[in-house]
């Protein structure tokens, strides 16, 4: 069980870390913050450099944690919040991502999720420094709840403003 959690851990982790410095500095073929903050625009998250900016961080800082089983409740937390948010903007679109669908953001979503509720198991720096205690697990609970609760209100938020700037834009729509 413990070999399974690390190979979980480092490939939902690690790729969500990858995914993120796509965002953030343009690494291994991504857009860039600046770009991502232009994408981000035109799906209603306004202003988008910002969200483009937390996201980015999110996923690089949460995929981290994970990966390494350090502050993993934390890092699941991290993961599972933006993930909820990306299966949010890609349902439109079906299940399979061959057409922009959600099925990889909830797949790396429920990755995280196991991770925050089994453990990061014996094979982890939390294990190693003793951060495995109930209470963190409470703890990450907490921290998953207010982060879902936020990042719900601000995307009915982005939503709404969006749809008042192009009643504002276009009068006839």
């Amino acid at each position: 069980m413990e070999i399974g959690l690390v190979l979980l851990r480092l490939t939902a982790g690690l790729t969500l870390a990858a995914h993120g410095a796509q965002k953030l500095f343009g690494w291994f073929g991504g857009p860039g913050l600046d770009t991502t903050g232009q994408f981000f625009e035109t799906i209603g998250f306004l202003p988008g450099r910002r969200h483009a900016l937390m996201a980015g961080l999110a996923e690089t800082g949460g995929g981290l944690l994970m990966a390494l089983g350090l502050f993993t409740p934390i890092g699941a937390a991290l993961i599972c919040s933006v993930m909820l948010v990306a299966v949010t903007v890609h349902i439109k679109k079906g299940s399979f991502a061959q057409n922009g669908g959600y099925e990889y953001t909830l797949v790396l979503g429920v990755a995280a999720s196991s991770v925050a509720f089994t453990g990061p198991g014996s094979l982890s720096l939390d294990a190693l420094f003793g951060n495995t205690s109930v209470a963190l697990s409470g703890a990450s609970l907490r921290c998953s709840l207010v982060s879902l609760a936020g990042h719900f209100h601000l995307f009915s938020d982005a939503r709404h403003r969006r749809s008042k700037l192009k009643s504002l834009i276009n009068p006839s729509d």
